[in-house]
């Protein structure tokens, strides 16, 4: 079956489905599929990633070098 055929088999099949549970699960897959991806946040998120790019720029946060050689520490303490 072409790619075609399939689509259209598929948009026949879908067109026959009310479940409406279902059908947001087709769509949540053909989204994952999305050349476009756009990501909705909720104010609280943009906020938190703001506050985090703010913390960044004033030099809060650790490397991941950093944070091994915590680790090691951690673990060579136990």
């Amino acid at each position: 079956m072409t790619a075609i055929e399939l689509k259209k088999l598929l948009k026949q099949r879908i067109e026959e489905i009310d479940d409406e549970a279902f059908l947001n699960a087709i769509k949540i897959i053909l989204d994952s599929k999305s050349p476009s991806r756009t990501l909705n946040l909720t104010d609280e998120q943009r906020a938190e990633i703001i506050a985090s790019q703010k913390q960044i720029s004033n030099g809060l946060y650790t490397d991941q070098a950093q944070m091994d050689q915590e680790f090691e520490k951690w673990l060579n303490a136990r």
